[in-house]
Parts: structure tokens; sequence; C-alpha cells
């Protein structure tokens, strides 16, 4: 059997297929063959019938619009995998669940609207833990298929790092971007909260959720963002090295010992200044904050749904579900009003110490055994708790697994992010 581990950088595809090469029959040809043979080990997928059909009538709708190479659009004939939250249509949403399909229905979101303008062709729907909380999916890490490949956005990631697509839709909450990406060892990007729009997209917790993406490398995540994100100015090169900030204290204690000296070495060859301040000191109550938010809300979106359908929701959505039926508005409230203070607090920790990025392990270790836990949101907590635009970039491996280098800027720059990480990935090619 080919190699699981064939990830195709995003640059390369798009410009190849503008050129014609391979012309869009023969590629959506070639792309359903590759996803015949290796989704059965990886599941990346929702199982779609008639996926050859579909693609190939919309690959020559394509190129009957689109006959001239020189004004083809960035992402002609590329093929694109979307969190099966996101509603795309012609194809039914499921949301990684057992309810009927025709109640989840809905318009298609608008971030697969935008790919489709840009010449994307949609492959399918990638596979997603239920209502993108915590009961996982059936994905598999394609490192190795006993291992998680984290959640909620599995099949996107694995979809990516498999090369069945060189880009693919996630969304995030707590983790469920920035994870999957890490332990699958690919890019992940989470934009600023709101920066891509959420119309229809099935929501986990509204005030929390945000469409993100993955790709193979760097240049492939700023291509995807300028097609998806609203109002997208490339940021350029950075003018100088970024000064890093990574939290002491307990945010760091929950990485595993092994991956925290992973890190130190990921910093160490990085090379830039590094400022060690403590900016998490209240991880407790953040914890709690955070998940008054993401249950209240989710037992919002879920109200009518829930009422009707409770017995075909999995066990950890419904428990997820009555835990956010428990808590009353004032508590939520005063969880909103934590998360500003926290907001302009960490903010003026880093305009104190003139921190460009903040810097931390994507995970707290590498992919764990076990397919029954899509692992431990809680190294990207924080940044998704303030609204931060983050992203994680492959940096080597332990035990034979990857691991990933978060890093999350201030809100609003995204651009500058990108840029920054652009002058920092090459010092973590192996």
């Amino acid at each position: 059997m080919e190699p699981l581990i064939r990830p195709v950088p995003l640059l390369r595809e798009a410009a190849d297929l503008r050129a014609g090469h391979p012309d869009p029959a023969a590629h959506v040809e070639e792309l359903c063959t590759r996803i015949d043979r290796i989704d059965p080990a990886v599941r990346a997928f929702v199982p779609e019938p008639g996926r050859y059909d579909r693609l190939a009538e919309q690959a020559r709708r394509l190129a009957a619009r689109h006959p001239d190479p020189d004004g083809r659009p960035p992402l002609f004939a590329v093929a694109v995998g979307v969190k099966d939250v996101l509603h795309v249509d012609g194809l039914p949403t499921h949301a990684g669940s057992a309810l009927p399909p025709g109640v989840l229905a809905g318009p298609e979101a608008v971030a697969v609207t935008r790919l489709r303008a840009a010449g994307a062709l949609i492959a399918g729907k990638t596979a997603t833990a239920e209502f993108a909380v915590t009961a996982p999916g059936p994905t598999r890490n394609p490192h190795r298929p006993a291992h998680t490949p984290g959640g909620s956005s599995s099949g996107s990631a694995a979809a990516v790092a498999t090369g069945l697509v060189p880009l693919a839709l996630g969304t995030q909450t707590l983790g469920s971007v920035i994870r999957p990406a890490a332990y699958c060892g690919v890019v992940g990007f989470r934009p600023t909260s709101g920066r891509i729009p959420l119309d229809g997209v099935i929501a986990h917790a509204p005030g929390l959720d945000t469409v993100g993406l993955f790709t193979a490398d760097l240049a492939g995540a700023e291509l995807a963002a300028s097609v998806l994100c609203d109002g997208w100015t490339p940021g350029g090169p950075a003018g100088r090295e970024p000064v890093l900030g990574v939290p002491t204290g307990g945010y760091l204690d929950q990485v595993t010992p092994a991956a925290r000296e992973a890190f130190e070495q990921t910093l160490d060859r990085l090379g830039v200044p590094v400022r060690r301040v403590d900016a998490l000191p209240d991880l407790d109550d953040l914890r709690r904050h955070l998940m008054v938010i993401s249950r209240y809300e989710l037992a919002r979106v879920h109200q009518e749904l829930f009422a009707r359908f409770a017995g075909l929701y999995r066990a950890e959505t419904a428990a997820a579900i009555r835990r956010g039926q428990e808590i009353d508005r004032a508590d939520y409230q005063a969880a909103l009003a934590a998360r500003a203070r926290f907001r302009r607090r960490l903010a003026d920790r880093a305009a104190a110490d003139s921190i460009d990025l903040w810097a931390s392990p994507a995970a707290t270790g590498p992919a764990p055994h076990g397919l029954d836990s899509t692992g431990d949101p809680a190294m990207s907590a924080p940044w998704s708790y303030a609204g931060l635009p983050a992203l994680t970039l492959p940096a080597g491996h332990l035990d034979g697994l990857p691991l990933g280098l978060q890093l999350a800027a201030h809100p609003h720059t995204d651009e500058h992010l990108l840029a920054a990480a652009a002058t920092l990935a090459p010092r973590l090619a192996p």
C-alpha cells in the first residue's frame, strides 16, 4: 500500500491546475481514485455515493467557464474538504450525528461559497466529532491509526496530512483546528474570531466558534486566508525578528515532560527573543468561565433539536448539553465579563513586554493512543477564549508522532501573524 502521509502544497497544486496539469477531468479521476484507495484506512471523508459523478460534472462546468489558463481563478479545480458542520449545496449535513439530515439543512456556508468563487471543487464532507463537541468521529491518525487524529475537525486534518486534498476547512471553539493539525503534522490556522463569517455553520458555541483551515504548509495557508478572510491584506515580510512571549506557570505545566523539552529545543532553534511572563495566573478561573460560555451557548443552540431528538445524541454530547441547561444567565453574563477583562489584561501584558506573538506547544503532547477521545484542548483554550488569531506549525516529532508549535497574535493582526510565522517556519524544517 502506498504511504498514508503525503501532504500536497496548495500553491504548487493550484499553479499546476491553473496551467492545465492535469486538466480538471483527469484531476477528478485521480482524486476519486486516491480517496477510494486511501480513505478506508483513515476515514477522513464522510462516505458519499456518486462522488465521482458529482465532481466530474463540476469539473466540466468549471473548465467551460475558464478555458483560458491566464484567466483562471486562484483555486481553479483545487479539491477542498469541508468539515461536516458547514453546509454545502448539494451535500447533506450530518454534523457527525445520527439526527435526520433534513433537520440540519441550511443555506451554504459563506466560506464554501467563497471557495467556489475562487474556483475550488468541493471534494466532500470531512468527518467531525458529533456537533463539533467531544464525541469522536471515525477518523484515524494517518501517522498511527491506533492514535487519535484530534478533534473536532479530525477528518479535515487527516485529509490534508494524507494529501487527499491540499486544503480543508474546519471550525474551532476551544482547540478543534490547532490540536488536530498538530497531531496530524500539518499547518492549522484559526483566524481572529469573526474574520471568516460563520453564516451557514452549525454552531457549537457561537460566541467562541471560528472557521479555520488546514494546509500542508504556511504559504498555502496564506493563499487560502486571502480567499476566505474578510478584508485580507498580505502582511509582507516582517520588519524585524518577532518577540515571543511564553506564559509561565500552570499553563506549561499541562504539557508532558518530553513535549515540554521538545518545545524548549524548538525555541532555541528559532533564535529569536523570548520573554517568559506570568500571563495566565488565573488558569482555573479561565477554564471555568470558558466552560460556562461554551456549555451555556451549546444548550441554547440545541434547545429545539435536543427536545425532539435527545435519544439520538451521543452520550458525551448529551451530557454537555444538559450541563449547559443547568447554567443560569447570570453566570453566563459573568463569564462574558470575565472574558472581556482577560482580553484587556492579556493585551496590556503584551504591550508592557513588547510581545509580538505568544508561543506555546500546540498540544499537551503528541497524539494519544486510542480513539475514544480527541485529546486535550488546554493549550489552545486561552487564545480561543480571547478570540486571538492562532496557528500551528509542524515542529518535529516525539516517539514518531508529530508535534506542533502554536503561535498566537493580537486580535485582527492575522496578516502579521502569518508574515512573522513565515520568517520562523524555515528554522523548524528537519
